[in-house]
C-alpha cells in the first residue's frame, strides 16, 4: 500500500481541525480512507481539495446537508459540472439578497433610533415618533410628547 497522509496532516493542509475531518467522514462527505497496516486513517489528496471544496461552499452559504447533496449529484456525474449547482447558486443568491435587504431594513431602524437620540427602549417605544419598527406593539401605550 502506498503512504498516505494521516488525519492531522489532512486536517491541517485543509484549515480544519481534525475533529472536523472525522465528522464529515461520518456524514459522507468524504471517502472512507484506507488504513494502515497500524489501523491508523490514510488520505489522498483528494480529501484536501474535498475539505477545501466543502468549506468554501460552507463560506458561500450553502448548508452541510445541501454541500452533501452537491457532492453526491457530482459523483454520478464524473468531469462535469455537478448537477444542480446552478439552480442552488440562483437560489442561495436569492437568499442572500433576502438576509441583505432585510440587514439594510434593520440598519436604517437601527440609524434612525441613533439619530433620535433613543436611550431607552421602553421610553421609545411608548413614543409616538419612535423610529424602532415594532412600534405597534406599544400603539396603546403611545403618548404625545418629545421623541425619547
Amino acid at each position: 500500500m502506498s503512504a498516505g497522509l494521516r488525519a492531522s496532516q489532512v486536517a491541517e493542509a485543509a484549515g480544519v481541525n481534525v475533529q472536523t475531518l472525522r465528522y464529515y467522514e461520518r456524514r459522507g462527505l468524504l471517502a472512507e480512507p484506507e488504513r494502515s497496516n497500524g489501523g491508523h486513517r490514510l488520505y489522498t489528496e483528494d480529501a484536501v481539495t474535498a475539505l477545501r471544496v466543502i468549506k468554501a461552499a460552507q463560506r458561500l452559504g450553502f448548508t452541510l446537508e445541501e454541500v452533501a447533496e452537491l457532492l453526491e449529484a457530482g459523483r454520478h456525474r464524473p468531469g462535469r459540472p455537478a448537477a444542480g449547482l446552478q439552480g442552488r447558486a440562483a437560489a442561495k443568491l436569492a437568499e442572500v439578497d433576502a438576509k441583505i435587504a432585510d440587514l439594510t431594513t434593520i440598519r436604517a431602524a437601527l440609524a434612525a433610533a441613533v439619530d433620535a437620540g433613543c436611550d431607552d427602549l421602553t421610553v421609545c417605544t411608548a413614543s409616538a415618533c419612535c423610529p424602532i419598527p415594532f412600534t405597534d406593539l406599544a400603539e396603546e401605550n403611545r403618548h404625545a410628547g418629545p421623541c425619547c
